[in-house]
Order: structure tokens, then C-alpha cells, then sequence
């Protein structure tokens, strides 16, 4: 199921790209899986925790995360759900391997394998066809204004998600808004570019038909320290190599969960 128990207050998640083989992975998986049966944030459903580890290992991670109130998804996913696609994955297979979310659309995806807007709204709607969360990766080139950052990060979710939706019934999505040029930097976009972009993207996602539950969560050099600093419209983290480290993940989760009490106690 592409849905959480309960509507998440924060959504954290961690991708692993190919930096981790299988045995590595699967540790990994287990190191999180007992971090967050120890969490009281993740085991009430406040904070929804996914890892997105190399495909080989998606069957074992989804087998440990599940029972942690944590789960895992693919990094990719292909248009068609079975054929004469030599080396393709679809997202039957990945709801098969126990699966629930596919991450679709990342800048690596765009710039080294020629991903364009039909391509990834090719994928979101195979995503929805088949019950996962599509994971839409979207954000500007080079660094420029917030309005500028707005404008073209809307366009993308609209091109996605337009061709989706004309495809498949629409679903569920979360958003990972990842400046291309803070990939890979030794810091993250400051809080303050991060909170006005994300509010922006996060008020027009939510006002489109059937995207009322999706949220936009922040990628792009993201780590400990940065959950804290953003405005409440980001609705978690988008992990990469800073949260490869289980006890850095633990550090974001409870700096997740010390912002949502802070929240519930100003309300």
C-alpha cells in the first residue's frame, strides 16, 4: 500500500544511490530497523522513515524495516510494467519485493541517462498504477532567486504530474526538492532559501486534484543540524551520503521529533 497507517506529521527518508552493496545494505537495514523500533516517533507513525537501498537487497530490507514501522522502495522504476525491456525493473515487481516506494525523476537520473519530463512522468504514473509512493525528485540547475526556484520546480511537478494523472488515478506523492547545484556540496542551500522554495512548492502540490496528503520534503546536502533550522512547511529530509552513518539518522530523527513536540506546544 502506497499509504502510511496514519497521515505522517514528518517524512524522513534515505537513499543509498550505489554506494553500499547487498551485505552492507542489508546491515544497514537492520541498523535502522533498531533505531527505529526504539523510537517512539516512528512507532506511533508521527515520523514516516523509508530507505531506498541497492534493488538486490529490497526483499531483505523490506522484510527487516516492516516490522520496525520503517520501509523501502526502489531508486528507480520502469514505464511498463512487464515486456521485452531488457534490464528494466517495473513496479509490479518492486510492489512484489515487498516495495512501497519508488524514487523517480533524481537530477543523476535527468543529467547521466537523458531522463526528460514525459520519461519521469512515464514512471510516476507506473508508480501509482501499482500502489507505490512515487518519490519525485525536482530542482533548479544553478542558483538563482526563490521565485525563480518556485517557478521552475512547479513546472516540473505539473509536467509530471499531468502526464500521470492522464495515465493512472493519482496518488499519493512525496516531493524531494533537491537544488542541483547543492548535491553533493559540502553544505545544503541556506534554511532560509530551503523554507521559502519548499512553502512555495508544498501550498501548489497540495492544491492539485488528489494531492491534498503529499508533501515536499528537502534533499541536497542535507544532515544533522538542518531539520531544526527550516520552516514547518518542509516536511522532512531527503538523506543521501550524511546519513549513511545509522547514528547521523538517529540524530535527524530525533531532532525531527523534538520539532514536532515544539510545534504541537506553540499550537
Amino acid at each position: 500500500m502506497s499509504l502510511p497507517a496514519k497521515n505522517p506529521q514528518a517524512i524522513i527518508g534515505v537513499s543509498l544511490k550505489m554506494y553500499f552493496g547487498y551485505a552492507r545494505s542489508v546491515d544497514y537495514c537492520r541498523d535502522v530497523a533498531s533505531i527505529a523500533f526504539a523510537h517512539p516517533a516512528v512507532q506511533s507513525g508521527d515520523i514516516e522513515l523509508f530507505v531506498l537501498p541497492v534493488l538486490p537487497a529490497l526483499p531483505e530490507a523490506a522484510r527487516i524495516l516492516g516490522p520496525a514501522g520503517a520501509a523501502a522502495g526502489a531508486q528507480d522504476i520502469f514505464w511498463e510494467d512487464e515486456g521485452a525491456y531488457t534490464g528494466e525493473v517495473g513496479g509490479r515487481t518492486i510492489a512484489e519485493l515487498g516495495g512501497r516506494y519508488a524514487e523517480v525523476g533524481h537530477a543523476e537520473r535527468r543529467r547521466i541517462f537523458g531522463e526528460d519530463d514525459r520519461t519521469i512522468g512515464l514512471k510516476t504514473a507506473a508508480a501509482y498504477r501499482n500502489g507505490l509512493t512515487p518519490v519525485l525528485c525536482v530542482g533548479e540547475l544553478q542558483q538563482g532567486s526563490v521565485e525563480e526556484a518556485v517557478a521552475q520546480c512547479t513546472a516540473e511537478i505539473d509536467a509530471a504530474l499531468n502526464r500521470a494523472s492522464s495515465l493512472a488515478p493519482a496518488g499519493r506523492t512525496i516531493v524531494a526538492y533537491e537544488p542541483q547545484w547543492a548535491i553533493g556540496a559540502p553544505e545544503p542551500a541556506t534554511p532560509e532559501y530551503i523554507s521559502a522554495v519548499t512553502t512555495g512548492l508544498d501550498a501548489h502540490l497540495r492544491s492539485l486534484p488528489g494531492q491534498d496528503t503529499s508533501r515536499v520534503i528537502y534533499g541536497g546536502s542535507a544532515g544533522p543540524g538542518l531539520i531544526t533550522q527550516l520552516d514547518p512547511a518542509v516536511a522532512g529530509l531527503f538523506l543521501g551520503r550524511f546519513a549513511h552513518d545509522p547514528k547521523a539518522l538517529k540524530t535527524i530523527l530525533d531532532e525531527t521529533a523534538a520539532r514536532l513536540e515544539t510545534a504541537e506546544v506553540a499550537a
